[in-house]
């Protein structure tokens, strides 16, 4: 890495690389503003505090494009492009007010194993990777890869908000690492600081972090914001002050706790740390099992902001009790996964629901309440798995993967026994894998890439690629009147509509966030 030593608080601009005796800002057109946000740990808020910036920022006129190096999760989405990226990163485009691209996230690290990746290089497989042989290997074969994505998102926008991974004083990884301070000097980016006081050690990790920087890359952190805070700000402010002191940057804002913010969240960490605590009223019970690798959980976001639905996950086989309704989720290992629900004796308990209950799959979980799931090129190891035989279907799992947004109409007759009274229905395709239907079978939806999912004969076992598909208020409503119907339970009272609510918490957070926050001391950072 290069080093260069920089003022506090100067402005970016003049940090620009010297060609020839003359800065780039001289020398070249007029590029992107940039502006970092870092961690002192994993799950601080940083994906959140970037899209609120993102949305303030394009509020105040600008062009603005998120942009995050390497992402590593499960929780993916499909760019009108045919491309896949962070979830973090698509709802941060989403606050920008501009489509999202794989520029915005060249490398997406989806694991497979405690060790394992597979490795997405501007929205399309490239691989499996080790961990040892990526942290090897990533500068020299990816940063150039990350650097041109970046620099044509640069070229694009006036100004850029970047975000983190983890810590960037992760002193073991820092040779290997794209992300972090790396990747604020190839931007040129300012970088700011989040902490989550809510977790402890706050002051600890706010100085441990800059004391294990080198002195350049310390430059680069011009404040910190401290984020899920809750109590009295006066008994924190002497605390403030004195790590002002200690650490020579301001603080650029104390941000607190929101409690059900119900944005896209990142990890799957959440579904144990943020339990769904809402007041019900004759709930419709909607238990989805928590596979290992489950994927895309944002599938269900919407479900849970029901006031009609008592949304839990089942992390044990006596978890599913007495749902009303189950749902075998999107997992980036079918064949590993269809395994644990075996062992774990979820293939006992999920019985009953497949022979007398409703039941709903989405992506491999659709595969899995099949026929067969074959794997002839060893995607996951090799093989072929019975599935669950209640869709009439045989999967084969390949080496390319199915990425694109869909718009579409439920073709079946009927969901859950009844006539949905809506039948649009839209969503994005994420998946390894081609499924065939029996001779006798239908589809469950059609739509402008062709045909998708399937049911069985008696209709109470569905199954569909479209995640995202219950994010559609008027199929979601349709979806639970129908379930609600068949379950014997009286219309569900009140609606909620997401899609929207959305906007409006998009910007109700970006509030939160300019409210507690130093706006001016972030715009000098971008130089206006």
């Amino acid at each position: 890495m290069l080093r260069k030593r920089h003022a506090f608080m100067e402005s970016s601009t003049t940090h620009r690389r010297e060609s020839d005796g003359r800065s780039t800002a001289e020398s070249a057109p007029e590029r992107a503003r940039a502006l970092m946000v870092l961690g002192t740990a994993s799950h601080v808020g940083k994906s959140l505090v970037a899209a609120a910036l993102c949305r303030i920022f394009s509020d105040d006129g600008r062009r603005v494009a998120p942009f995050k190096a390497q992402n590593m999760s499960l929780n993916s989405a499909a760019t009108p492009d045919g491309g896949e990226i962070g979830r973090a990163q698509a709802l941060q485009a989403e606050c920008a007010r501009v489509p999202a691209s794989v520029d915005m996230n060249p490398v997406l690290l989806k694991p497979s194993s405690e060790t394992g990746s597979q490795v997405v290089v501007l929205g399309k497989i490239a691989g499996e990777s080790d961990a040892r042989t990526y942290h090897a290997e990533r500068v020299r074969t990816l940063f150039p890869t990350v650097v041109a994505a970046y620099e044509r998102l640069a070229a694009d926008y006036d100004t850029i908000v970047l975000e983190g991974a983890g810590s960037p004083a992760e002193i073991n990884l820092r040779a290997g690492d794209i992300v972090n301070l790396r990747m604020a000097e190839a931007a040129d980016a300012a970088c700011v600081l989040v902490a989550d006081i809510d977790r402890g050690g706050m002051f600890a990790a706010l100085v441990g972090t800059l004391e294990l920087l080198e002195p350049d890359e310390r430059a680069r952190i011009r404040g910190f914001i401290v984020n899920k805070f809750r109590g009295d700000r006066s008994l924190l402010q002497p605390g403030i002050e004195q790590i002002e002191v200690r650490l020579g940057i301001p603080c650029m804002g104390v941000i607190p706790f929101v409690a059900q913010l119900d944005l896209d969240e990142e990890d799957s960490v959440v579904l144990r740390q943020v339990p769904i605590e809402r007041e019900k009223v004759d709930p419709l019970r909607i238990v989805v099992i928590a596979l290992p690798h489950l994927a895309n959980f944002t599938d269900f976001d919407a479900l849970a902001s029901e006031p009609s639905v008592d949304l839990q996950y089942a992390f044990e086989a006596s978890d599913l009790g007495a749902a009303d309704v189950v749902i075998l989720p999107g997992t980036k290992r079918t064949i590993d996964d269809l395994d644990w629900l075996h062992a774990r004796g979820f293939a006992q308990t999920l019985a009953p629901h497949l022979a007398r209950g409703l039941v709903l799959g989405i992506c491999g979980g659709m595969q899995m309440l099949g026929r067969t799931i074959d794997d002839p090129h060893g995607v996951e190891g090799g093989g072929a798995r019975a599935g669950f035989g209640a869709l009439p279907i045989v999967t084969t799992l390949a080496t390319t993967k199915t990425t694109r947004a869909v718009r579409g109409r439920f073709c079946a007759e009927l969901l859950f026994g009844c006539v949905p009274e809506s039948r649009a229905v839209d969503g994005y395709e994420i998946h390894v894998g081609t499924t065939t239907y029996d001779a006798d079978a239908s589809a469950l939806i059609v739509h402008d890439a062709g045909m998708d999912g399937a049911s069985a004969r008696v209709g109470s076992v569905l199954g569909t690629y479209l995640h995202g598909c219950l994010d559609d208020d008027a199929f979601r409503h349709a979806f639970l009147r129908a379930a609600r119907t068949a379950r014997r339970r009286a219309p569900a009272g009140e609606w909620s509509w997401w899609r929207r609510e959305r906007e409006a918490r998009i910007d109700r957070w970006a509030a939160h966030v300019g409210t507690h926050c130093d706006l001016a001391a972030l715009r000098t950072l971008l130089g206006s």
